[in-house]
């Protein structure tokens, strides 16, 4: 293997996922260099029609994959696709409970064709009480105290993006790799599981670890009790920008370069306990000052002091961020026909292997044709799985 190949270069990965959880964990598989074969129904996976805030989901999580659009409950279908278990190495799933087996297509029943697989199954709950419930991204928010950790005190509020089903996602791939290199050793695959709920569970953790210490119920993050004097947005000309002064080295050099030096000399607000009991104090001379500068001289002034900051951005003003730009992590993606903009991709550098956009978010059936060649289907034979509506192809595939 060349030593700029892909980490997973060789590896097969069936894809069965749907919306964010399934595919964001096949997504990260196929950045890392992995063939992945988006398994979709003839008409394509309904993610690929949805509105709304779901609007961008198919071309987000399904770049680097073909897509093989095929009708898993006709025999023939079902029949190709074991045909195609037995060459994989990694199958994910994360339909509802029990979708799969129904199918005849769960760990069990393909265990058999392939015993070295590694199946990863993606759900709402791991095995216990609740592994047969439904479950969805805010469902598991508000269960898991997220939504009451990042909304107002009375008012939970689920976070701005799908958080769960990416992070149970991102542990289905942990899951997938530990299982891999199990398999080096005992030639076998094995049944993986990651899920949503155990994945919020994860996420506030440090908030039931603070409870149990404190012996009481720990407040929202909105209304938190206060560690550090200057953590805080500030409103500033144009804009708005966050501020995070977490030791007394950083205090020092706040007030050296935002001109406070007379608060920097004072033996009162020496340390970050005095700082917070003085907040009241220090907060409106601080909110004055940066209020009569644009975001980008405050930015100037924490950086030459060596301060955690940041503006307040929109996802959009990613788009154009220098660093995004440089780091290489962005993909120009077709999100529609006509529509391209750069996405960023799985946020992990390799020195000998950049991860880039290979190829773009399939059509339906985009690549199916090569898959079923590799498995000794002619293109008559595909003509007429076509014809029967059995099969999705791409006029320029089906043409082949």
């Amino acid at each position: 293997m060349s030593t700029n190949a892909l980490p997973l270069t060789g590896l097969r990965v069936l894809d069965f996922g749907h919306t964010v959880m399934g595919p964001s964990c096949g997504v990260v598989l196929a950045d890392l260099g992995a063939e992945v074969i988006r398994i979709e129904p003839p008409q394509g996976d309904r993610t690929r029609r949805l509105g709304g805030f779901g609007t961008g989901f198919f071309a987000t999580y399904n770049r680097n994959k073909a897509s093989l659009a095929l009708d898993l409950k006709d025999p023939r279908g079902k029949a190709i696709l074991e045909k195609l278990v037995a060459t994989a190495d990694v199958l994910v799933e994360n339909f509802a409970p029990d979708t799969m087996e129904r199918l005849g297509l769960g760990w069990e029943q393909l265990r058999a064709v392939n015993p070295r697989l590694v199946y990863c199954a993606l759900k709402g709950y791991l095995p216990g009480p609740y592994e047969k419930l439904p479950a969805l991204d805010e469902v598991v928010q508000m269960q898991g105290g997220l939504a009451y950790m990042t909304g107002l005190p009375g008012r939970p509020m689920r976070a701005g993006t799908s958080v769960v089903d990416i992070m149970g996602g991102v542990f289905g791939v942990v899951g997938i790799l530990a299982a891999l290199r199990q398999r080096e050793q005992t030639g076998q695959g094995q049944k993986v599981q990651a899920s949503l709920f155990e994945s919020v569970a994860f996420m506030v953790g440090q908030h039931m670890a603070a409870g149990a210490i404190a012996g009481e119920r720990v407040p929202p993050m909105t209304a938190r009790r206060i560690t550090w004097a200057i953590y805080d947005v500030f409103q500033a000309q144009d804009g708005q920008v966050f501020v995070g002064v977490t030791s007394d080295q950083h205090w020092q050099r706040l007030c050296q370069h935002f001109g406070l030096d007379e608060l920097g000399a004072d033996p009162s607000l020496a340390s970050n306990a005095q700082r917070v009991a003085g907040r009241e104090r220090i907060m409106p001379v601080l909110e004055k000052l940066i209020a009569g500068w644009p975001v980008e001289e405050v930015l100037r002034r924490c950086r030459a002091a060596f301060i955690p900051c940041a503006p307040v951005a929109h996802p959009e003003d990613l788009f154009t961020d220098p660093h995004l730009l440089a780091s290489g992590i962005m993909g120009e993606t077709a999100l529609t026909d006509t529509v391209r903009a750069p996405l960023p991709m799985t946020p992990v550098h390799f020195e000998n292997a950049p991860l880039t956009l290979r190829r773009q978010p399939p059509h339906v059936g985009e690549g199916g044709g090569a898959v079923l060649a590799g498995l000794g289907l002619s293109p008559e034979e595909q003509a007429a799985l076509q014809r029967d509506g059995i099969l999705t192809l791409p006029e320029t595939e089906a043409e082949a």
